[in-house]
């Protein structure tokens, strides 16, 4: 019964980033809903992301994360969504990766700031 209960939450956590996504503007959907290949994101959709969902209690971060790098094809950024029961939502990715959005944002600030004075 428990491997049962963990597979529909982890199928309601992906359905729930796709609406999510979909508020923002992107076609998501869950990734095995249609093609069911290994190596399929669980939500595409999402443009340069390979997003891998966790909905769970006792996440090994590594290991989603190992996931999500040797899943993502060329030119995907590999990115792990994840949450506790009753928690928000949290994004892990690395460094390296996550330098490029917050320079970008950076900018897109200085911009703001330069036009406000």
């Amino acid at each position: 019964m428990g491997k049962v209960n963990s597979r529909s939450k982890g199928k309601r956590g992906e359905l729930e980033i796709a609406h999510i996504m979909q508020g923002y503007g992107f076609d998501a959907r869950r990734g095995q809903q249609f093609a069911g290949i290994n190596g399929d994101a669980d939500v595409v959709g999402v443009p340069y992301l390979h997003l891998e969902i966790k909905r769970v209690q006792a996440l090994n971060l590594d290991k989603a994360m190992e996931q999500s790098q040797r899943d993502a094809r060329e030119g995907e950024i590999p990115v792990v969504i994840h949450r506790k029961d009753r928690q928000d939502w949290r994004i892990t990715m690395t460094l390296e990766e996550f330098m490029p959005f917050f320079m970008a944002y950076v900018e897109q600030q200085k911009g703001q700031d330069n036009g406000n004075r």
